[in-house]
């Protein structure tokens, strides 16, 4: 199930503007730079505090459960290029929902960049939709128990 998920959304909906913007959110996204960038905005140590517990954690739970990134075919190569070959939990996600709990800030606002931000990932085709929902779980997680 979470193969034809991904298979969908890495085959639906892929006009070449929505590619470009889903790329280029997702770039923004990486290591939690977007979310980092608007804590020190908004002047939120906790926030950039709980990012940053958020990118560590997902990083060491990626170093024990070592889910290699899914591979398509040659057909649907992943849109994307990765820091790492592994893929659960999405630290995209991770950090995305972390900071919409943890920022002082509207919150429908945050978790729909948040979920914007998750989605990119099996939509570029470098998460399967499990990494995803996993990364967002420890991300609001973290911002919980922190």
């Amino acid at each position: 199930m979470d193969r034809a998920l991904l298979r969908l959304l890495r085959t639906r909906g892929h006009p070449p503007a929505l590619e470009r913007a889903a790329q280029l959110y997702a770039r923004a996204g990486e290591n939690g730079v977007l979310w980092f960038a608007v804590a020190l905005v908004a002047r939120d140590r906790r926030a950039v505090r709980v990012v940053l517990a958020a990118l560590l954690a997902n990083t060491a739970v990626k170093q024990v459960v070592r889910r290699q990134r899914p591979v398509l075919g040659p057909e649907l190569p992943p849109l994307a290029a990765t820091v790492s070959g592994l893929s659960y939990p999405s630290a995209h996600a991770a950090t995305s929902f972390a900071a919409a709990g943890a920022l002082s800030l509207p919150s429908v606002p945050l978790y729909a960049a948040a979920g914007a931000m998750a989605l990119t990932r099996p939509y570029l085709g470098v998460h399967y939709p499990s990494d995803v929902v996993a990364g967002a779980a420890l991300g609001v997680a973290l911002e919980r128990l922190l």
